[in-house]
């Protein structure tokens, strides 16, 4: 059963891990990681990612993305948005501190910031305007 507007962007709110699909070359199949991701419904999606990595030039060369979630109970329950790149910027450490809140306990919380700060650097934020959605509901088969 596909999902209500409400219902699909309700499920998107959640913290699930996304699958980032871009189309990284001509040839290929896309690109496809998961990530953690932020999102508001009726607002644009955001994610973060170090400024050379391989899905950041891909997105940026695109100029769009696709974001895919899933859950499996209890009913296998599906919303994908695709949409263009509206913008970019720097690293805030605030949206580094909420994406780690929403995905992690709170004892984890200190020491994950402290780890991305010191090992994996610098990161950009790069934000969709989901423009087309796919999403069902498949019921408890």
């Amino acid at each position: 059963m596909v999902l209500t507007k409400e219902e699909r962007e309700e499920f998107l709110a959640q913290p699930h891990i996304g699958a980032l699909s871009v189309i990284e070359r001509p040839g290929r199949a896309p690109l496809t990681v998961p990530i953690w991701y932020q999102y508001t419904p009726g607002g644009e999606l955001w994610v973060r990612s170090a400024p050379g990595a391989r899905k950041t030039r891909a997105i940026e060369a695109a100029g769009r993305f696709t974001m895919m979630v899933q859950r499996t109970e209890p009913t296998t329950r599906y919303v994908s948005v695709e949409g263009p790149l509206t913008r970019t910027g720097p690293g805030d450490p605030a949206q580094a501190r909420e994406l780690a809140e929403r995905y992690l306990p709170p004892e984890a919380v200190a020491g994950f910031l402290e780890y991305e700060r010191e090992q994996l650097g610098e990161h950009i934020t790069l934000s969709m305007r989901p423009e087309h959605w796919l999403s069902a509901d498949l019921g408890s088969w």
